[in-house]
């Protein structure tokens, strides 16, 4: 027995974990330098400067830390850097609601969010901090917009955009939610003409489909798959009744077009206009000018009854020469395919049911096996035979495709085409805090690009905001009056400023030299750094920010600037903390802020919780009880190391033995955890091995084993309680830093699994015997008994009635 007695200091976080960030900070622990193999360069999804960091950002932010200290301590050179996403509605909404200017508001938030991520305890390496609204970023901004419009990746055009009257700025589609309001401030968004600055992400469609070499989630990489919406088919023209003009349209079943019955406009298609008959001109307008009220997802939802009004006006089939009226309908958008499509009821859900609400012929041209030519009860979306289809009749529907569409190409009338559901990333904001976009307009020279010396535009200081839905800009005359830079004569600057998200779409490059002023980064250093090797963050950014930072990637390849055509290697998605079942955000109200947590159990117990409450990519519940009970286990982890760090010596062979292989079993698990994300298991584990060395201590404290598994303990917990850790090691008169130790190794052969030997019985008597794991699942056990040959023999091809059970002594087979 241990007799000795040791005074042990309280543990108290509030006094240990200021002076060890005070420590890391002055010894620029954390700071990566640009050389040294292997390289690992983390990042985690920078806040945007909302003022207050909750609990969601630590859900997000502290086990991206756990891992990457994890990653120093097996031997890499980890970059892990935090910067702030700065411009943004939100920055200018409350700056007008408080009646200070966006700057102010977003200054004062970064540095309460600074203090807020220092009392964390990340290993973020502050010497590269980047804020996207300062002009020594944001001029890169514009400089990479001047490159795009160079290759054409940048244009202007009059379109029909999402416009939030609340917000008074303009939407991409992607911003706009499923129920057709704005994702900032829940306003429904309705549609309006504008001309607007574009960056031609189409132009990457294809591309960005692919996503070869990159670890990320599947669901991710399938809502960018069914974001871009590839669609191989026909663009094929019909004649248009009595005028010159044509009509094309897209098709993807071109061995269809025989049962075209109807054409459907989208309200906003240029030939509305041309082609309404008089008599229906009251009636259309009216549906025009209601269609436009609708978001595109409206208009488009599956649930919605589909309306339409004809125009007076006929099409020709060419292929038939039939003539079919023509009609608007709110379900057809002008901004995919050609804004018009081909009706063919037999044959499409959305046009069957639209073909019953209104009489038209519903014809069948694609015979379902078995059909007897009945008129359909339902539309037959799927193969069949050719059916009054001319020449091409009884072809079978796959043959009759590339046939139509063979014939369609050699007559003239269209070809095979491939189309994109996803459009143009529309830039344009009608608002002040944004990074102006660097173009002027001349009288004489029209659209001219500012030079790349006169960067950056900046933002005066001043601004008038005005509900007008015109950007603040275009009432600030020092802004607004310029000099053309080809001319001399006067100009006027663009006032719209650019979507917050092109500053994200590559802040991590910046990350790699923020300082440098003479281009957006140090090519060197990106070539080592780049790509990322590990991102994390929400999966609610699929098809915004992670597929614009994608375009983003490739863009800047092709300009010569990066030798990759990806920006993250590989992609954890977590999961989301909640407040009271809810998202914890501040427009519900529930935000659980970390100050009051930390002052009072420190951040170690939070970071340790936050990991604990169960898969990371699955998300939690937010419980005060939880952070208290992670208290208590690292107070217990502290009195442990501390009451037998200095044991007398001894010895007790049995037990060291046990004891060293679980020790190794306990490093096994607790590496395999931290590079599998899988931070609740690694948590449960520390917890399970702290209880099995207090049951120990009296018996072993003082061994060599002893001295192994209290350091190793240490060791193991650094990722995770870094204070704590850094204490406990200085305490055990260790070197500083426990963050620079290697991380513990384990011994294969001492740390395989305990087995034990298993009785195997049928009707109860012991016909065998087996070794399996310890404490290993019935079903583990019952499947290798019954592979028993013995076993087998003396249950004579039976299924056993009933099986009984006694974990690691015995399983029984009850047959009759």
């Amino acid at each position: 027995m241990v007799q000795h007695k040791v005074a042990i200091p309280p543990y108290q976080p509030a006094t240990i974990e200021p002076k060890w960030q005070a420590r890391w900070e002055a010894d620029r622990l954390y700071e990566a330098p640009d050389f040294g193999e292997p390289k690992w360069y983390y990042l985690t999804m920078f806040p945007y400067t909302s003022g207050d960091l909750h609990m969601g950002h630590w859900y997000a932010m502290a086990p991206t830390d756990v891992q990457a200290r994890w990653r120093r301590m097996k031997g890499y050179n980890v970059m892990l850097p935090i910067g702030f996403d700065a411009f943004g509605l939100p920055a200018e909404n409350a700056a007008i609601k408080r009646g200070v200017h966006p700057a102010e508001w977003t200054f004062k938030n970064i540095e309460n969010m600074r203090r807020q991520l220092r009392t964390m305890g990340a290993s973020f390496d502050w010497s590269r901090e980047v804020i996207t609204c300062q002009p020594e970023y944001y001029r890169w901004n514009q400089w990479f917009f001047l490159r795009m419009l160079e290759r054409d990746l940048a244009y202007r055009a009059l379109a029909q955009v999402n416009w939030c009257p609340s917000c008074q700025t303009v939407l991409a589609n992607e911003q706009v939610t499923a129920a057709g309001l704005c994702e900032r401030c829940d306003t429904p968004v309705y549609r309006r003409d504008l001309e607007q600055w574009f960056l031609r992400i189409t132009a990457y469609a294809e591309e960005l489909l692919n996503h070869e070499g990159i670890d990320w989630p599947e669901p991710v990489k399938t809502m960018q798959r069914n974001w871009i919406g590839r669609s191989e088919g026909v663009e094929v023209s019909f004649a248009l009744a009595g005028r010159p003009e044509e009509l094309r349209v897209f098709t993807t079943r071109p061995d269809t077009i025989f049962g075209v019955t109807f054409m459907v406009l989208a309200p906003e298609h240029p030939l509305v206009e041309v082609l309404t008959a008089p008599e229906r001109r009251a009636e259309v307008e009216a549906y025009v000018a209601q269609a436009r009220r609708l978001s595109e997802i409206e208009r488009q939802s599956a649930e919605r009854e589909k309306t339409g009004v004809p125009i007076g006006a006929f099409a020709i089939n060419r292929l038939n020469g039939e003539r079919v009226p023509i009609w608007i309908a709110d379900y057809v958008l002008a901004t995919y395919g050609t804004g018009a499509v081909m009706g063919v009821p037999a044959h499409d859900e959305r046009d069957f049911a639209f073909a019953k609400k209104y009489g038209l012929p519903i014809p069948v041209v694609i015979a379902p096996p078995g059909w007897n030519g009945e008129p359909l009860t339902e539309a037959w979306t799927g193969p069949g035979t050719m059916v009054n289809s001319g020449q091409f009749t009884g072809l079978s529907s796959e043959e009759g495709w590339q046939r139509i569409a063979d014939f369609i190409t050699a007559q003239g009338w269209g070809g095979r085409k491939v189309t994109y559901r996803m459009r143009d990333w529309l830039i344009s904001r009608q608002r002040y805090w944004g990074t102006p976009i660097p173009v002027v307009y001349c009288e004489r020279e029209g659209i001219v690009p500012v030079p790349d010396d006169q960067l950056p535009v900046t933002l005066p200081e001043r601004a008038e905001f005005r509900p007008t839905g015109q950007s603040p800009l275009t009432y600030t005359p020092e802004f607004l009056h310029t000099t053309c830079p080809r001319c001399g004569g006067p100009a006027k600057r663009e006032t719209d400023t650019m979507d917050t998200f092109v500053d994200s779409s590559w802040y991590w490059y910046r990350y790699c030299s923020p300082r440098l002023a003479s281009a957006p980064f140090d090519r060197q250093a990106v070539a080592f750094w780049t790509p990322v090797d590990q991102y994390t963050g929400g999966a609610e950014h699929a098809t915004m920010h992670l597929l614009y930072a994608r375009f983003f990637t490739k863009v800047l390849r092709d300009l010569g600037l990066v030798d990759h055509s990806e920006p993250f290697l590989r992609l954890f998605n977590q999961g989301q903390i909640l407040s009271g079942g809810r998202r914890m955000s501040k427009s519900r109200g529930n935000v659980v802020t970390p100050d009051t947590y930390v002052r009072k159990n420190g951040a170690d117990s939070m970071r340790v919780f936050l990991m604990a409450i169960g898969p990371w990519d699955q998300g939690g519940d937010w419980n005060d009880r939880g952070t208290i009970g992670q208290f208590r286990w690292l107070n217990r982890v502290w009195t442990l190391v501390l009451s037998t760090a200095n044991a007398p010596a001894r010895e007790d062979p049995v037990g060291e033995r046990e004891l060293r292989g679980l020790t190794h079993r306990t490093i096994k698990k607790v590496d395999e955890d931290l590079e599998h994300f899988r931070f609740n298991t690694m948590v449960a584990a520390l917890h399970e091995y702290t209880n099995a060395l207090i049951d120990r201590q009296e018996q072993l404290a003082g061994t060599a084993a002893w001295r192994e598994a209290i350091e190793t303990l240490v060791l193991l917990i650094a990722p995770s309680a870094p204070h704590l850790a850094e204490e406990l090691w200085e305490r055990l008169g260790k070197p500083y830093s426990v963050h620079r130790q290697p991380f513990p190794r384990w011994d294969p052969e001492l740390a395989k699994e305990e087995t034990v030997e298993i009785a195997v019985q049928v009707n109860g008597k012991v016909r065998d015997t087996i070794v399996v794991p310890a404490n290993a699942e019935e079903a583990v056990v019952r499947e290798q008994a019954l592979a028993s040959e013995r076993v087998a023999r003396h249950l004579g091809g039976k299924q056993p009635e009933r099986v009984f059970y006694v974990p690691n002594r015995l399983i029984n087979f009850v047959v009759r």
